[in-house]
């Protein structure tokens, strides 16, 4: 599975409240939690995601309440892919179940601007940065993870698997 997109960069320990604020928490309405994605952090997020799709982010992405709204949010936005240096363990695990791929790596977060494009292979574990010629390895994803992620989150691969 190879993602190539443009990048959306932030900082260290982008929160869940930043990510999607509490006040849109009485939904769970996909469009509605897009809409307001990332915008008590970066009002221009939604004019960004128009040519970029990859969110690069320092270390501790997703900290702060277990709420699966945020991941959520990320995904219906229409970010293919979230590369950090560091995830909060709950916001890595929720962003799985429905099926958002992340992917670890302190080099790629470190050296991408906003605006560079990466060729992301989850399954052979690399980031290729085209803007800047430069390749990291990263762990790739396992195939059960991959699975999870093509089939649109936790749910769905379990209901196919169950139709198997």
């Amino acid at each position: 599975m190879i993602i190539k997109e443009k990048v959306i960069k932030y900082g260290h320990n982008v929160d869940t409240d930043v990510i999607i604020p509490a006040r849109y928490l009485n939904t769970t309405d996909e469009k509605e939690l897009a809409s307001h994605c990332f915008e008590d952090l970066d009002q221009a997020f939604a004019e960004k995601l128009k040519k970029a799709k990859i969110v690069v982010a320092g270390t501790n992405f997703g900290c702060g309440s277990s709420r699966e709204h945020a991941p959520l949010a990320i995904k219906a936005s229409g970010v293919r892919l979230v590369v950090a240096s560091s995830f909060a363990r709950i916001f890595f695990r929720n962003a799985i179940n429905i099926g958002l791929p992340l992917v670890q790596s302190s080099e790629a977060s470190q050296e991408t601007e906003e605006g560079d494009v990466l060729e992301v292979d989850l399954s052979g574990g690399s980031i290729k940065n085209v803007t800047r010629d430069k390749v990291y390895s990263i762990s790739p994803l396992p195939d059960f993870i991959q699975g999870v992620i093509q089939s649109g989150g936790y749910i769905p691969y379990i209901k196919g698997q169950m139709k198997k």
